[in-house]
């Protein structure tokens, strides 16, 4: 064989073993799979195409100019994942920890710039220790240049961020940056700053896992919008979110055959909605009843669960569904429902996925707690992004749309396109026990049985209010239709929708309520 050929040879062979066999048993024994492995699982068979493979580090302090491995700890490339094409870059651990220096850095600005050059979701596979110390400001400039293109990617591309392994320091703030964060159990942390430093700090004494561990974030923090079992389980719900949204902003969601009935009658909406209007009913049963083959895919699940976000179809369209949910806080909008919801219907937007909203929603959650935390501003958020939102919007309301949390959810005033109500909805400025009491309150104090009077009172004001015919009759609701015929009618609104042409203003960006 030829020297050139030879030396090819032997600096792949370098560079595909990584930071050595010891390490990557090491990397085994800790559950996780190595940066090659992960790829080769995600991406398809034989798809991958990998760039800057002998890429190294320039750095000569601290001993590093011995320490030298082709590909300086990030394998990165394109290819496709069900036939979707991808740019991705997967972190080393073995390699340096995974740890980020200029030419790592290098290397990843380098894929997320041919992703945008050519309209591709990016995923960026994260397993790093955070920034090599050895490069001291270097390495924080090229964490700097990484959040510089998420931010400019963030709307134009999808961007996927699977946490699996450590994810500390500045390195959290890209993941924060793009669309959807997955994390494993027991396996991936992100942190600011990490147990030792708030124990010197603080003086508190935290692990790992109850700092900023996949359920800390999945649930607590709202920073991870999936918590994955395991690593193949992290890689399912990219392949999930892939099938659901475009590769750009420039292009439509992808459409599937849909073999279920279109004009399906489903009779069992017609008994969801209790009779009692203080008894729960779970929302998320009616949004599978209505959806293609009943398969919905949840976004944030453990998170705010007073509002359900996620993607499902219809008659092979997909779609965004936002929806309150009447077995979490009576369906309520509280601080964290607010930011998840507008988080979900700025991403939908962004990407031109259609959304629809299910209504029921009694109205904010009240409490000196949200008020101190600021429940007006983040709010708004929710607000904001229904207004701003320029997709083919459709509501239902299936019972309760009380206050300005009817305005919020959707409704006809602040653009969206087919609004639709159930028997059931009950659209007012409150509940009619309180309205009664505020409006009628020298009435009943002066009656002889209060009692039997509010009760008369509460009972007239359901009559002439909570219902959905007044707001029929004014035109803030399109139609009044039989629950069981939800699913034809959204089809056939969002067969309409297609062709929607809607802009908003010109500007360079509004002022968003952060």
């Amino acid at each position: 064989m030829p020297d050139y050929q030879d030396k090819l040879k032997r600096l792949k062979e370098e560079a595909l073993e990584g930071g050595g066999k010891e390490k990557i048993r090491q990397q085994h024994e800790k559950g996780k799979l190595t940066a090659r492995e992960r790829i080769g699982l995600l991406l398809d068979e034989g798809s991958f195409q990998e760039l800057d493979m002998l890429k190294t580090h320039r750095s000569h302090e601290f001993g590093m100019a011995k320490k030298i491995i082709p590909g300086d700890g990030v394998i990165t490339g394109y290819g496709t994942i069900s036939g979707t094409k991808v740019c991705i870059y997967s972190q080393d651990f073995t390699v340096f920890g995974g740890a980020l220096g200029e030419a790592h850095a290098e290397k990843i600005c380098k894929v997320m710039d041919l992703a945008m050059k050519t309209g591709v979701p990016v995923i960026g596979l994260n397993d790093s220790g955070g920034a090599r110390i050895q490069e001291g400001v270097i390495s924080l400039g090229g964490y700097a240049e990484i959040f510089r293109r998420n931010t400019m990617a963030s709307g134009v591309i999808p961007q996927i961020s699977a946490i699996l392994g450590p994810c500390a320091g500045g390195a959290v703030y890209s993941p924060a940056l793009t669309d959807f964060v997955i994390m494993v159990d027991r396996t991936s942390h992100m942190f600011l700053t990490g147990p030792a430093v708030v124990k010197a700090v603080t003086g508190e004494d935290v692990s790992f896992d109850k700092l900023g561990g996949a359920g800390v974030h999945g649930m607590k923090s709202g920073v991870a919008h999936f918590i994955a079992k395991d690593e193949e389980a992290a890689f399912y719900y990219i392949r999930r979110l892939l099938s659901f949204i475009p590769s750009n902003n420039r292009e439509q969601p992808p459409e599937k055959e849909c073999k279920d009935d279109q004009g399906r009658i489903e009779s069992r909406l017609d008994r969801i909605i209790p009779d009692d209007p203080k008894k729960p009913y779970d929302m998320k049963e009616v949004i599978r009843l209505i959806v293609d083959d009943g398969d919905f895919f949840e976004i944030h699940s453990g998170f705010a669960e007073n509002i359900i976000v996620g993607f499902a179809r219809l008659k092979g369209m997909s779609v965004g569904f936002v929806a309150n949910q009447p077995i979490s806080l009576a369906g309520s909008l509280d601080i964290d429902a607010s930011v998840k919801g507008a988080r979900f219907v700025r991403f939908c937007d962004a990407f031109n996925i259609p959304i629809i909203t299910f209504v029921d929603v009694p109205g904010f959650l009240p409490g000196t707690a949200q008020e101190h935390e600021g429940i007006i501003l983040h709010g708004a958020k929710l607000l904001y992004a229904f207004c701003e939102a320029t997709v083919a919007k459709i509501t239902v309301i299936t019972r309760k749309a009380y206050g300005g949390a009817y305005d919020v959810m959707s409704s006809k005033h602040i653009g969206t396109d087919i609004n639709y109500a159930w028997p059931t909805a009950e659209i007012a400025v409150m509940g009619s026990a309180g309205a009664a009491e505020i409006i009628f309150k020298k009435e009943i104090e002066a009656s002889e049985d209060p009692k039997k009077t509010l009760q008369e009172k509460v009972s007239d004001y359901r009559e002439k209010f909570a219902n959905p015919y007044i707001a029929a009759k004014m035109g803030y609701i399109d139609e009044v239709i039989e629950a069981s015929n939800t699913r034809p009618k959204l089809i056939s609104a969002l067969e309409l929708l297609k062709s929607k042409r809607d802009s908003n203003p010109p500007k360079k960006h509004g002022n968003m309520p952060l």
